[in-house]
């Protein structure tokens, strides 16, 4: 979308003020230095509209330069908007029309350019187009110009009919698709007991013809052994390290999946976790949820025509999926959490809902968010490039205390992604406002101001608003003292090194001669199980040891161990003949 008058003078303000202006640009706003010939500036101009309005459309402005901040970065632009608008209708094929107008800043004139999303797929009169990709123009080969026509015409690639036949259908795809319908506890459970031909009608898979659609070839015919459906699985010790593991599954899709997933889980690491109620849960370096969702989106939502593999990369610190193709439509990664489901494969991600190979619409990104950072790790991380998504989901060891915290608040709560985005958020800043928020949340001022409000009341209680803030319309928040003291070392700004810690508990012996898990929680604002960690860690280095008969709770007592400093006592100076101190003296009397 074109930015609003309001919001584009404000981007000009802040230029005039200094920013440079390349720094300001996204994929929606552009800006241009005019050339020194009036051909070559609408030239400029044509490439940048086809551009516009082959993506989301935007705004460009010509006039400014990218590369200097402040009043020298206007540059002014001569061009007459109306002669802009008729030579861009002229010049692009089928003919496009933009909005045109002039603004002054500085005392010079700018030309604004407002580009709409348009329903056609456009290009210059030699028949070159582009879209857009972040803040660059890109141009389109025959396959791009191809998808981005049929997703703009509603046409879906898994609905066309297919060469295969009832009589190809995999018995063994069959027989998986039927044990994952007989696993859910809802009304999709009879439809494991229909015939084959029933079931495949009832996921929506065959044609009026009798035969297969391409979302049925998929989901359960074997492809051919050329057959870009490949998942290619390959497991390493790190990231950059030589595969240990690699496996192509060419298979019926319902199969291959349940198979990559079977990998996956099979070199899981798993932390058990206590909770203060006493009970046991596991937590995954990578959660199931997670992963699942990430490689659902990679197979139902990738680019069939698209020669490439799914390729997966697996170690205990990372697991990354690469789908063939880029977001569809007007998805992108600072919209893909509050963005309305928009399939790729309609028909395909319909019949791999009914299977359970993917969530419900609109409940899938945002579950691998929440899922990622309830289990103690960094939310993932979604990249994209022209004919590529990337994502990467962070493993290694958990932050136990934020798993440990996130399962003891009200399941609303637990289940909430906003609600985990920002407990995340605030274990890196100290503060946050709802703005601060909303590229985070993904969601308006408004939105996230609700968000922020919910979460300090007295129920769930995990922030409050600042002192300074208490009377400001807009607030800042932090998190409350018992949420800092049970999340302890995931809060970045609260960690202690073990130096700092060693010398405070020294320091207390020292004038108590003992100290106590309860000691600990109330000397550095931590939980009981932190302050455990520490007594642990500290009788380990010999430095402390149990000194009382208790030895269960949190009363026990511990004292000097072996390892304990001692207290260094001044060595008396020796006094001269006269009685005075010789300090600093030779025998010559002189000094140092």
């Amino acid at each position: 979308m074109p930015l609003g008058t309001a919001e584009l003078r404000d981007v000009m303000a802040r230029i005039v003020d200094g920013a440079v202006p390349a720094t300001l640009e996204t994929d929606q706003l552009d800006f241009k230095r005019q050339p020194d010939s009036r051909g070559d500036s609408i030239k400029v101009l044509v490439d940048a509209a086809v551009c516009f309005a082959n993506s989301e459309g935007g705004t460009v402005v010509m006039g400014v330069t990218n590369g200097t901040g402040g009043p020298d970065a206007v540059t002014g632009c001569s061009l007459d908007p109306a002669v802009v608008q008729r030579r861009i209708h002229e010049l692009t094929e089928p003919p496009l029309m933009v909005g045109t107008r002039t603004e002054e800043v500085v005392g010079r004139s700018v030309l604004v350019m407002d580009v709409f999303r348009s329903f056609e797929i456009h290009a210059d009169k030699q028949g070159r187009g582009s879209y857009r990709v972040g803040t660059d123009c890109v141009p389109m080969s025959p396959h791009d110009h191809r998808r981005l026509r049929e997703e703009r015409l509603g046409v879906d690639w898994s609905a066309q009919p297919s060469d295969r036949a009832l009589s190809d259908v995999d018995p063994g795809a069959m027989r998986t698709a039927r044990e994952a319908l007989g696993r859910v506890a809802d009304d999709r459970r009879p439809l494991a007991d229909l015939s084959d031909e029933d079931l495949l009608r009832a996921l929506g898979v065959v044609g009026e013809s009798g035969r297969l659609l391409r979302a049925g070839e998929i989901l359960f015919c074997v492809p051919p052994a050329a057959s870009s459906q490949a998942i290619l699985y390959q497991y390493r010790q790190t990231p950059g390290g030589e595969a240990t593991a690699v496996q192509r599954l060419l298979g019926p899709l319902v199969a291959s999946f349940e198979g990559v997933m079977n990998l996956v889980w099979a070199r899981r690491n798993v932390t058990p976790l206590t909770l203060p109620n006493g009970q046991q849960i596991e937590i995954a370096d990578f959660p199931e949820v997670a992963v699942r969702e990430a490689l659902s989106n990679a197979v139902i939502h990738r680019d069939y025509r698209l020669e490439q593999p799914v390729n997966l990369e697996h170690s205990p610190s990372a697991f990354v999926v690469i789908s063939p193709g880029p977001l569809v439509g007007s998805v992108t990664r600072d919209n893909i959490l509050t963005h309305a489901s928009t399939p790729r494969n309609p028909v395909l991600a319909r019949a791999a809902r009914l299977l359970r190979l993917a969530e419900e619409t609109g409940r899938g990104v945002d579950r691998m968010f929440r899922e990622m950072i309830r289990a103690g790790q960094d939310p993932p991380v979604i990249e994209e490039g022209v004919d590529y998504v990337r994502v990467v989901l962070a493993g290694g060891a958990p932050r136990t205390s934020v798993a440990r915290f996130v399962a003891q608040l009200p399941p609303e709560e637990r289940d909430d992604t906003d609600a985990m985005l920002v407990l995340f958020t605030l274990c890196q800043r100290r503060s946050v406002t709802a703005s601060a928020m909303t590229g985070i949340l993904q969601k308006g001022e408004g939105e996230a101001d609700l968000v922020l409000r919910r979460l300090a009341q007295d129920v769930p209680g995990i922030l409050e608003p600042t002192r300074e803030s208490q009377r400001s319309k807009m607030k800042q928040y932090r998190l409350r003292s018992d949420t800092l003291r049970a999340l302890g070392a995931a809060v970045r700004y609260h960690r202690r090194t073990t130096g700092e810690v060693d010398r405070k508990v020294i320091a207390h012996i020292n004038e108590y001669g003992k100290i106590t898990n309860r000691t600990l929680q109330n000397l550095f604002d931590i939980d009981l199980w932190r302050a455990r960690d520490i007594l642990a860690d500290l009788q380990q280095r010999s430095i402390i040891v149990r000194t009382s008969e208790a030895t269960r709770g949190p009363s026990v007592e511990y004292g000097r161990g072996a390892n304990f400093p001692r207290r260094r006592t001044r060595k008396p100076r020796p006094a001269s003949d006269d009685g005075e101190v010789a300090a600093g003296r030779t025998d010559g009397g002189h000094l140092f």
